[in-house]
């Protein structure tokens, strides 16, 4: 019997793997001749952006002058720059056709350019080089492209239709065949109207303000012992009253600056006060969830109103009917019957602390302002909102009513908006900015709106153009700190020619127009027209 003769391992696992790598594996010769995955637009885009930033600079400098150093030399250096010149069409002839190998979409564009004859000429009408064509050659119909997809067809359709003068568009196409398109690296056209056109126009258009008195302090009021955070003024302009983070109401002369009463209820500092034209009632809310109604012949409380779940911030009078609203940090503006006590309506909707609170004898009768950077128009009759604004980006801490248009405006942290009525159209914003948290804002009837910051500005601005005419930083008392410099509330009085601040260093300061102020010695802030009238 014939023995077998078992195969070798070692055999076969060198069989094994030479299997293995015929099978999985590739010559270095076939790796190299195996074809690389390419994006064709892309790789065209890369190079022609490589290449115009690289011959930007140079691209339509005009090729170096040969001076002859010696004149009668002329005749042999005419010869020697044709040579020179010779050789270098030469040499670019030979770049040209090394760029085409190595540039995918370059002969192309040059084949196509050379078979239409087209001349194409710099923006001041000397001839492009041919560097400088071939670039454009590659770049414009990659940039068309790109702007087609990134505007959705609108540019196409704008170079497809001829677009007449009526059309009421801000920017218009003009379709001259004659006209030569010349077109930037950015693919703007130079028939088309620019945004600096439509800028120049509406500021040409925009109202130019009216000089104004500049305001001046002219009176300072100590007395109480925490933040001033409230202010009213009586109907008969001869008192006022403020609240203040000591607890307390104090009642004061208006001419004068001296106190007459001091009021003590509440627990917590007071964040509102409300005086009623109709009534000898002061209406005053505060961190203590309590909202009060005082009887002024006998300066004692003789109505609370419940249902606040917590610090109340704002407070107003409706003009007409016998009712209040007020709003805090429960995000919900209550709505009371100053008689019964009763709670009308509790208006939410709001996501954050109700900061400002106007209202009006028509609709809407109540517009609420908060801290989640919205602002929301209410009717009153059926309790529901009619709009919610959604134009400002931070928290909305002061809102007022013009006496005489039927608009308002609202300030936050990011600007001071307009708004029209009833349906709250966006108007415009304040042509500049106070950098800082706006707690209050005062309108009189000589359109001069007053803003306070937080950190001791106040802007003075007029209200129809929207300009700043003048910028103040109030001054600490002497012994507070400079971050103390706060202002919490402001009130005119019912003429409109005093100024009343509430201040972050327990003062009540009073302000007035300059009587000796001039054009010539006192001139307003400089006008700059708005550039547009976005909602940012």
């Amino acid at each position: 019997m014939t023995k077998v003769k078992s195969p070798d391992p070692v055999a076969l696992a060198e069989l094994s793997a030479k299997r293995t790598k015929a099978l999985f594996s590739v010559e270095e010769e076939e790796r190299v001749s195996l074809p690389s995955p390419m994006h064709r637009p892309s790789i065209e885009r890369k190079m022609s952006v490589k290449i115009r930033d690289e011959y930007e600079a140079v691209r339509h400098m005009a090729p170096p002058e040969i001076k002859p150093r010696d004149a009668s030399n002329n005749n042999n250096n005419r010869a020697r720059l044709a040579a020179t010149t010779n050789d270098t069409n030469n040499n670019n002839n030979n770049n040209n056709k090394r760029f085409e190998k190595t540039i995918p979409g370059l002969a192309e564009a040059a084949n196509l350019a050379a078979k239409n004859k087209r001349k194409l000429t710099d923006d001041d009408g000397s001839e492009k080089t041919d560097l400088a064509s071939l670039i454009d050659s590659i770049d414009e119909p990659v940039r068309e492209r790109i702007e087609a997809n990134a505007s959705g067809g609108i540019l196409a359709k704008l170079k497809s239709q001829e677009m007449g003068e009526n059309s009421g568009a801000l920017v218009q196409y003009s379709a001259d065949t004659n006209a030569t398109s010349k077109s930037s690296v950015f693919g703007v056209n130079a028939n088309m109207k620019s945004s600096a056109l439509v800028t120049a126009n509406l500021a040409s258009r925009w109202p130019r303000p009216e000089w104004k008195k500049p305001w001046k302090l002219y009176r300072v009021i100590s007395g109480h012992q925490g933040w001033v955070r409230s202010v009213a003024v009586d109907k008969s302009n001869e008192w006022f009253a403020t609240g203040s983070g000591d607890r307390c109401i104090k009642i004061w002369d208006l001419a004068t600056g001296g106190l007459k009463l001091t009021l003590t209820g509440h627990i917590e500092q007071v964040m509102g006060l409300a005086i009623s034209d109709k009534h000898p009632y002061m209406f005053s809310c505060g961190a203590d969830k309590k909202v009060k109604c005082w009887d002024l012949e006998y300066n004692k409380v003789i109505r609370n109103y419940h249902g606040h779940l917590s610090g109340v911030y704002s407070i107003a009078l409706h003009p007409d009917l016998d009712i209040l609203m007020t709003g805090g940090r429960d995000s919900a503006c209550r709505v009371w019957d100053i008689r019964t006590k009763t709670q009308v309506f509790c208006l939410s909707g709001h996501e954050s602390t109700i900061g400002s609170i106007i209202t009006e004898n028509v609709d809407p009768q109540v517009i609420t302002g908060s801290y989640d950077s919205t602002i929301k128009t209410w009717d009153l009759a059926a309790g529901k909102c009619m709009k919610t604004l959604t134009h400002h980006k931070k928290g909305v801490r002061a809102m007022v009513m013009h006496q005489k248009y039927w608009e308002f405006s609202s300030a936050s942290a990011d600007n001071i908006k307009k708004f029209g009525l009833p349906d709250g159209k966006f108007k415009h914003n304040m042509l500049s900015k106070q950098n800082a948290i706006v707690n209050a804002m005062a309108l009189n009837e000589d359109n001069v709106m007053i803003s306070g910051g937080d950190n001791g500005s106040m802007r003075f601005w007029d209200y129809e153009t929207g300009h700043c005419f003048q910028s103040l930083q109030t001054q600490v008392q002497p012994g507070s700190m400079e971050a103390e410099a706060g202002i919490f509330a402001l009130s005119f009085d019912k003429t409109g020619e005093r100024l009343i601040s509430c201040e972050a260093d327990k003062t009540i300061k009073m302000w007035k127009p300059d009587p000796d102020a001039s054009p010539e010695s006192h001139p307003n802030l400089p006008f700059v027209p708005p550039k547009n009238i976005g909602r940012s």
